[in-house]
């Protein structure tokens, strides 16, 4: 048989550009994106799947050299100024997609739109020296968990390449919350989350019941408020859909004043 090669990582990859513009609320995460690669093998290529970016079908983003596609708002004129000059792998988005349409998952390449930020501002931290070649995937529009789930089902086929897997979503997402109370303020409902996200992930259940519960997950505690919109995430739903397998947590941790989780496989 052999040996699985892949990793896969679902994280939180923070407010916008703040973790570049030396946001206190970001400190935690910083120092885990910057520590996370020694826990890796250096991958051939990455593989991000960012929640800020939805299609009708899954999409691969397939320029040999993607442009970074600044997609905030209201931001001092440096956080335009980020750059990470690395080149893409069209011949991997090609052939991530015709897996998709091999497994009945309409899919397409996009050839013109650039990285956004749940792309590069984890890359910067993880690889500043940009020196490996990175696809994006998309989420599909109207964002049904078992579609995801399916979606990571599908991508399992690439555990045996040297590839590392981002899911780059948000284990709280709550725009609201982050701004409307004091910083770092106990919120219980937020951490009934977080603990029903890590018992699903990192235990011993089958991976049917994993994917089951994550197909559910609506009926986790406090799931609504953690998530009014979950686009951040269905990130991780496609990584436990490819992995088949248990995660560790490998941060546990406050950002913005809201704890975030995030697991490797």
């Amino acid at each position: 048989m052999t040996e699985k090669k892949a990793q896969i990582v679902y994280l939180s990859h923070g407010g916008g550009p703040l973790p570049f513009l030396g946001d206190t609320g970001h400190q935690a995460m910083v120092a885990f994106m910057t520590q996370l690669p020694a826990q890796l093998r250096k991958p051939d290529v990455i593989l991000v799947i960012s929640a800020h970016w939805e299609e009708s079908r899954a999409t691969l983003l397939g320029a040999k050299t993607p442009s970074l596609y600044y997609d905030y708002y209201g931001f001092p004129e440096k956080a335009y100024e980020i750059t990470y000059p690395v080149s893409g792998d069209p011949l991997l988005a090609e052939k991530i997609s015709a897996l998709l349409e091999e497994k009945n998952i309409p899919s397409r390449v996009d050839t013109e739109r650039g990285f956004d930020h749940g792309t590069f501002i984890p890359l910067k931290l993880m690889y500043p020296d940009a020196d490996i070649p990175v696809v994006q995937l998309s989420l599909i529009r109207g964002l049904d968990a078992t579609a995801h789930i399916a979606l990571g089902n599908a991508l399992n086929e690439l555990m045996k390449e040297n590839i590392l897997v981002i899911g780059s979503g948000f284990s709280f997402h709550n725009q609201k919350a982050f701004f409307g109370s004091e910083l770092s303020a106990p919120d219980p409902a937020n951490d009934a989350f977080q603990n029903w996200l890590i018992e699903t992930c990192t235990n011993s259940l089958s991976q049917t019941e994993r994917e089951k519960h994550l197909i559910r997950w609506e009926e986790a505690p406090a799931a609504r408020y953690c998530h009014p919109r979950e686009e951040h995430l269905l990130p991780l739903h496609i990584c436990v859909g490819m992995a088949k397998s248990s995660a560790k947590i490998v941060f546990d941790d406050q950002i913005l004043g809201k704890r975030g989780v995030a697991f490797l496989w």
